[in-house]
């Protein structure tokens, strides 16, 4: 699972590196109509994966947040009645 999550971070970067490649060629008015349309094109298709990407980062990251509140309402919970057990007993 490991070889899949850095693959993925090397498609972003990869993808993030072909953008602003193709922005700099269209920003520098060299090429034809025909190819600053393909480019163009090409530059759309990699800006909605990297949304998607990066999207599915976000999701992951409220995901583990979420778990992690839980998880320390759960073990704040398990201290406040292990501190209750123990006043009873002392009693």
């Amino acid at each position: 699972m490991a070889v899949k999550k850095s693959a993925a971070k090397i498609d972003f970067e990869k993808s993030i590196q072909k953008l602003e490649t193709i922005v700099a060629k269209l920003e520098s008015g060299d090429p034809s109509l025909e190819t600053s349309l393909k480019l163009f094109e090409e530059g759309i298709q990699l800006t909605r994966s990297c949304q998607q990407a990066l999207e599915q980062a976000e999701n992951k990251i409220t995901l583990l947040t979420q778990q992690n509140e839980e998880w320390l309402a759960d073990s704040e919970q398990d201290i406040t009645e292990t501190d209750a057990g123990e006043l009873l007993d002392d009693s």
